[in-house]
């Protein structure tokens, strides 16, 4: 079994302040650096760290940017299905304040561009019961499509909805899992309150549905009705970015592991707390070493 993960790379320069800047008010940051980001290659990687076999389809620019971007993910994936577009690599600026919270801009040129479907390598290479992870940085046509074809070929479809495009949010009827934080998951449905939004997810198509919840950990709704909470650890909070694909990458991994929705997320639930506590998006997540223990001593635990 199989993870595909389909989505964006970028360059992310992180900049550290006590606060974040007022409407034409100039800051100078505590510390600043370069690092690989982009949802799709954060999900891909924390995926992959749990021993997953994952295939990693995305773009990047024919340029200096793209070298190095395809340099980093090769430490974690194999790369040999990134495409080149000619366009400039994409690039994140994130601003991270004294409490952890952050703020994030993009230039997303290349995954505005991408369509996976244009190799036709990408779908005959998923069977039936591999998982398919996108994201919403994609054009949400090209979303809507993977999903479709995904689902036609028997794969799980695992969504996670962010960044939401507005006013075009692909629809769920494609969906095996929903993946969204409490804000999201609000916006998509309308409804104040996750449980009652997670339920929402599944009568708009999604199979299941995954509310995360920050410090308060996760939920997990399926088409039955029932709603499972799992908690999270208490963790001095460093860095709150890149938390959510933490979360996202590990739970498919530890899904192609043949763990249930529940473990798996309650899983994922605690590599997202290691990443908190840590300074960067992709450079906050567990290694492999780290992520192996994780799964050894959380299964053991529930056992």
């Amino acid at each position: 079994m199989r993870v595909h993960v389909v989505g964006n790379v970028c360059v992310d320069t992180t900049f550290r302040l006590d606060r974040f800047p007022a409407a034409g008010e100039t800051l100078n940051a505590s510390e600043h650096a370069d690092g690989l980001g982009g949802k799709g290659a954060n999900q891909a990687v924390a995926a992959a760290r749990t021993g997953a076999d994952v295939r990693f389809r995305t773009a990047i620019g024919n340029d200096a940017a793209g070298a190095w971007i395809k340099e980093q993910l090769s430490r974690d994936l194999d790369t040999s299905h990134v495409t080149m577009l000619p366009l400039p690599s994409d690039r994140s600026t994130i601003i991270v304040d004294a409490r952890g919270e952050n703020l994030i801009v993009t230039g997303a040129s290349c995954a505005a561009a991408f369509d996976p479907l244009a190799d036709s390598d990408f779908i005959r290479s998923v069977e039936r019961g591999d998982i398919v992870v996108v994201q919403g940085n994609l054009d949400p046509d090209v979303t809507t499509a993977c999903l479709k074809a995904a689902r036609s070929a028997g794969a799980m479809t695992v969504f996670n909805p962010s960044p939401l495009a507005a006013g075009h949010t692909p629809g769920l009827s494609d969906v095996s899992l929903a993946i969204a934080n409490a804000g999201e998951v609000e916006q998509l449905t309308g409804i104040n309150g996750p449980d009652a939004a997670a339920r929402e997810l599944i009568s708009q198509g999604a199979d299941t549905a995954v509310v995360t919840l920050g410090a308060l950990g996760c939920l997990v709704a399926d088409d039955n009705g029932r709603v499972d909470r799992i908690g999270a650890p208490s963790v001095a909070v460093v860095d709150t970015s890149g938390a959510g694909d933490v979360f996202c990458g590990c739970l498919a991994g530890c899904l192609a592991a043949g763990m249930d929705l529940t473990a798996a997320a309650r899983i994922a639930v605690h590599a997202a707390a290691i990443s908190v506590g840590r300074a960067g998006t992709l450079g906050s997540c567990p290694d492999r070493r780290e992520m192996k223990l994780l799964m050894e001593t959380t299964e053991a635990q529930t056992a």
